[in-house]
């Protein structure tokens, strides 16, 4: 019964999803701006799955106005993971154009105090190699990971389309994680 319920759950999930990266993101004054983290320690990179679009991704959100990013950054992780971190630095910075247009800025961080903890947004948690992470990780985030995990330097700046190809492969990686319970696979 659980299995069918969280198939189930796919409608609305999905129209709220639609609705803010066709229309609302689309039509906002500015680009959407965004603050992820690559969170590393002895355990590895830690991941989390959202409540509403299931598939592992980096810690992060958006920065309130007037926050700035390493501060929107770690408020973000705490609320979202119950750890402290420490921003080491910039890895990278993404525009994204198509669906969800976005700016993406991911910093590699130090996991510093806290107690792993999930939350209502992130429900579930999990460390992983960062040389093998799991293959339901989004796609739009093996990029961002490989720049964290590279030698300090510059930031990277790319530029990245998402297209019907990054829509489906997140609808592939949504419904096998809510087919088989959130599991890492």
């Amino acid at each position: 019964m659980g299995r069918l319920r969280r198939v189930a759950g796919i409608a609305p999930d999905y129209l709220r999803t639609a609705w803010w990266g066709l229309v609302e993101a689309p039509a906002a004054p500015r680009p959407l701006r965004v603050v992820q983290a690559v969170i590393l320690d002895a355990r590895g990179v830690l991941l989390s799955v959202r409540r509403d679009l299931r598939g592992w991704e980096l810690p992060g959100g958006n920065p309130a106005p007037g926050e700035d990013e390493p501060e929107a950054l770690a408020r973000e992780v705490r609320e979202e993971t119950g750890l402290e971190v420490r921003v080491e630095r910039l890895a990278g910075e993404y525009h994204r154009s198509g669906f969800l247009p976005h700016v993406a800025r991911v910093f590699r961080c130090a996991a510093v105090g806290g107690i792993l903890t999930p939350s209502d947004e992130t429900p579930r948690l999990g460390w992983f190699d960062p040389e093998s992470p799991p293959r339901t990780l989004f796609p739009w985030y093996r990029g961002p990971l490989r720049d964290a995990l590279g030698p300090a330097g510059p930031p990277v700046v790319r530029h990245e389309h998402q297209g019907l190809a990054a829509v489906w492969a997140g609808l592939r990686i949504d419904l096998a994680m809510r087919w088989s319970d959130d599991a890492a696979v």
